[in-house]
């Protein structure tokens, strides 16, 4: 009876296993089928400072990473007026979605999409695109690397909004 019970959960459960890896991170870079989580309206309004997506098959971090030294440059800038934002609050960060471009934040913090900062322990700091989310906070795969940060660990940032 037993037998036959797990038996029956391993045929119910392994349909629903299967469709979760096909679109995580063993995907073998099938991203296309998968739609940006970036919501447009945040994403620079220059074109020029607009990433591209990765290439396909791309796979290490210098690959997945399509920003050009100038937006790298602009988004690590001090801001114009930093006296006007406001502070969100601190959080641990994790590496977001690789395949997405650009310099962005997600987290439960940001109740609105907009433009914002986070600011390292060690007082490093990159403008980003705030997105709102639930869950653990990400940040991109950019704004690690602009950062210095290691792609493994949960650096703490906080959080600024303009």
């Amino acid at each position: 009876m037993m037998y036959a019970a797990l038996r029956l959960t391993l045929w119910l459960c392994a349909p629903v296993l299967l469709m979760a890896c096909a679109a995580g991170p063993f995907s073998q870079g099938r991203t296309a089928d998968v739609p940006p989580q970036t919501d447009p309206a945040t994403v620079a309004e220059v074109p020029a400072l607009r990433p591209l997506p990765p290439p396909a098959g791309a796979k290490t971090a210098a690959a997945l990473d399509t920003t050009s030294v100038a937006q790298k440059t602009a988004a690590l800038a001090a801001p114009s007026q930093p006296a006007a934002e406001r502070t969100l609050g601190k959080t641990a960060v994790a590496l977001g979605n690789v395949t997405e471009p650009g310099f962005w934040l997600r987290s439960a913090l940001v109740s609105s999409a907009g433009k914002g900062r986070a600011v390292t322990a060690q007082g490093k700091s990159i403008q980003v695109d705030l997105i709102p989310g639930s869950g653990a906070a990400q940040l991109s795969l950019a704004a690690f690397r602009a950062l210095d940060l290691p792609l493994t660990g949960l650096p703490e940032v906080t959080i600024f909004a303009q």
